[in-house]
């Protein structure tokens, strides 16, 4: 199977999308179809096999709407098509201006303002709505035409039946009055209606283009800070060089102020570095030689050698780049309720029309062709349901945009309403809620040794072990003492610890069992320290220095400073923790205790995290479970959403259905908030969208709006649900 995306122009309603999506997915091969209408992009999983992406497109092409594969965001042709826009709407306003002036002539309280006869004249107001109908109108003929010739209605479909029954009947009744040529009176034509009811929709698609432009900032702020050129450290000399032509490998030099522009690992040099970009944080990072620098990030002061570790496809950047256009791409479930709508809606507009228009005809104005006309254009222009197509996909693009900005990936839109609905948040133990590796926590020295001189002695012997336990003690030594003693005869212990001499003496670090198999005796205040620690979950290891006891060191991976504030933010919002853990009880214990977590399962293998899940789940439970994305893949993908936490270095995480870049687990409770918060604008948008429709088309049917007024309504009920959704930048998560 291949997935394409594709971009797609020429769609105006959730009724084009569904077309788009009901034909594409009859064609043999493909399996799975998805239609954006904010981002006009479609996204086409199918069988190289069975068919071809050249098939799928000429059938896309078929309906009316022009498709091509997605090369980059494809920004340019979307300027295009607003260019074009701009150009309509000014021309359209141009030629409707007379029309409009014409209008005054109906209103008591215009009598004062003059209006040329010509402007009355019907053969004149004939000749300048032909342009507008026909070509300024022509898309949506064409448009509607491919609709019906394919068994489907759309809002062209209403557009072309309501302006081209009010330009028709005009036409008719211009050209059956005796002498139209001279004749100022032009009381009962539509002309000036058709005119208006597509200047305005192109005025509405006008504005709509523009507030949709503002719904993809964030994507485009990740596209505008993928710097084009590297300055590139080559024999010597400084060469500014295509960053495409980078490989891991090569060294570049990034100037203070400039962006770094492909990852990579600092080799000489000291900076710091604003990664606000992949974190979300604004704290700048210290970069050393050793530090890991990634694609977008700003260099702050320092000059810095940094050595090419990826290619500019596989950077941080990029992938987060491929995730948010994944997202904004995607549809969320509850858009379907909208495309099941509009399949329906157009043909119940049409019922509905003519319903109104034998209504007027027959039984209220017996008779009079000119009323009920004037209904049935402003039904049918009213209950365009533009709106409800776009209630979702602004919304959603909006809010993975937001998230993306607090570094925060949504894969896809489904995933950023499943996660606020959830009622379980399982959280991984290691690196998740902990800090993912041991820290020395306490140090207790015999009266006999000298703390410092006890650090010196346990620092030599560990620095020469790659253990975690072991680095952990060193990094602690060394950050105490600096410069440590040579060290001799190592020998490593294996399950209990290690032995070696130190300035001719021997030091032994071991757990309690070592010495208690070796039949040594412990201090009874030793072995009382060391049970304290271990009820703490705590890791003890003692240590002898020439055969006798000096002193006992405790290790544990301890909490994040930020993971009991997020946890108590998550018993806040109504969620049930649970704490998943591999380590033994009394280690799980301790760390549920100190995290304020009551519910805990211990010595859990991957598997048994997945099967925990799944009996949730068969509980009715929307669960989520939240990792590291690696060890804990089964019970990621086990999970209704699966967050995987990482850093700037690991963002590419595949396995988690939303990765937060920072490991923050009140990035989290954000997710959570920001997930909340743009389903309660997708509702929003969908109440004022039902609600318009249900209360407008009543006013329409019975003569209360007027046709050129319906056509400026309807453009308005589009563009507020976009504005609507715009407000999603602002809320406080």
């Amino acid at each position: 199977m291949e997935t394409i995306h594709l971009d797609v122009e020429g769609m105006y309603c959730s009724a084009c999308t569904a077309r788009i999506e009901k034909v594409v997915s009859r064609v043999d091969g493909v399996a799975q179809v998805a239609v954006n209408l904010t981002t006009e992009t479609g996204k086409v999983t199918f069988d190289k096999e069975r068919t071809s992406i050249d098939q799928i497109i000429n059938k896309i092409s078929q309906l009316g709407f022009k498709a091509k594969v997605m090369v980059g965001a494809n920004r340019h042709g979307k300027e295009r098509e607003l260019r074009r826009l701009e150009w309509d709407f000014f021309y359209s306003v141009l030629l409707t201006i007379p029309l409009a002036w014409t209008m005054l002539s109906h209103f008591e309280w215009a009598s004062v303002i003059y209006i040329p006869a010509l402007f009355k004249n019907p053969f004149f107001q004939f000749v300048i709505t032909i342009p507008i109908q026909f070509i300024i109108g022509f898309q949506f003929y064409e448009r509607a035409w491919s609709a019906v010739k394919n068994g489907s209605t759309n809002m062209d479909v209403l557009v072309v039946l309501s302006t081209s029954a009010a330009f028709f009947y005009s036409h008719y009744v211009t050209f059956t009055t005796p002498n139209f040529l001279y004749t100022t009176e032009s009381d009962i034509l539509f002309y000036e209606t058709s005119a208006f009811i597509i200047t305005f929709i192109l005025l509405g698609r006008l504005l709509e283009q523009k507030s949709k432009s503002k719904t993809k900032e964030a994507l485009e702020e990740l596209y505008q800070i993928q710097t084009k050129l590297a300055t590139l450290y080559e024999n010597g000399q400084e060469v500014r060089v295509n960053i495409e032509d980078l490989m891991p490998g090569n060294h570049i030099v990034v100037k203070p102020g400039e962006r770094v522009p492909i990852d990579g690992q600092v080799s000489k040099g000291y900076s710091m570095i604003d990664e606000s970009l992949l974190t979300g944080e604004s704290v700048p990072i210290e970069k050393v030689a050793g530090s890991q620098v990634f694609a977008g990030t700003i260099n702050q002061n320092g000059l810095l050698m940094v050595q090419v570790t990826k290619t500019t496809a596989d950077t941080a950047l990029s992938h987060i780049i491929s995730i948010v256009e994944e997202a904004q791409a995607s549809k969320a479930p509850i858009q379907h309720i909208a495309d099941k709508i509009t399949g329906v809606f157009v043909p119940i507009v049409i019922i509905i029309a003519l319903i109104t228009f034998a209504g007027w005809y027959f039984l209220l104005e017996p008779g009079s062709l000119n009323g009920a006309l004037g209904k049935v254009i402003a039904v049918l222009i009213i209950a365009c349901p533009c709106a409800l197509g776009l209630a979702t996909p602004t919304s959603i693009m909006v809010g993975s945009g937001r998230a993306a900005q607090s570094g925060i990936l949504f894969k896809e839109g489904k995933f950023l309403e499943l996660l606020g609905k959830s009622d379980c948040i399982l959280l991984d133990k290691t690196g998740t809620v902990t800090k993912g590796f041991p820290q020395v926590t306490n140090i207790h020295v015999d009266d006999q040794f000298n703390f410092q001189y006890f650090i010196e002695m346990i620092g030599a012997v560990e620095q020469t072990s790659d253990h975690p336990i072991a680095q952990a003690i060193y990094n602690y030594a060394k950050s105490e003492r600096g410069n440590l003693p040579e060290v001799h005869a190592v020998e490593n212990v294996p399950g209990y610890g290690i032995k070696a001499v130190v300035n001719g003496l021997n030091v032994v670090i071991a757990s309690p069992f070592f010495y208690q198999n070796k039949g040594m005796s412990l201090p009874v205040k030793a072995v009382r320290q060391e049970a304290f620690f271990k009820n703490e979950g705590k890791t003890t290891m003692m240590v002898f220095i020439d055969q006798r006891y000096a002193g006992l060191i405790a290790v544990s991976d301890e909490i994040k400073p930020t993971s009991q504030q997020a946890i108590l933010r998550l018993k806040k919002k109504g969620k049930r923790v649970i704490l998943l853990t591999g380590d033994h009880e009394r280690a799980g214990l301790a760390t549920a205790k100190a995290a304020g977590i009551a519910e805990v399962y211990t010595e859990c293998t991957p598997e048994d995290k997945a099967k925990i899940i799944q009996e949730l789940e068969q509980e009715g439970k929307d669960t989520v479970m939240v990792g590291d994305g690696i060890n804990d893949a089964p019970a990621l993908a086990m999970a209704n959403v699966g967050v995987a936490l990482g850093t700037g270095s690991d963002v590419a995480i595949e396995t988690g259905d939303v990765t937060i870049i920072k490991g923050d687990l009140n990035k989290l409770v954000d997710a959570i908030n920001i997930s909340q918060k743009t389903m309660t604008n997708i509702k929003q948008n969908f109440v004022w969208a039902f609600l318009y429709n249900m209360i407008m088309i009543p006013f329409a049917m019975f003569g209360i709006l007027v046709p050129w007024l319906a056509g400026a309504a309807m453009a308005f009920s589009s563009i507020s649900v976009v504005l609507n959704s715009l407000r999603l930048k602002k809320v406080k998560i």
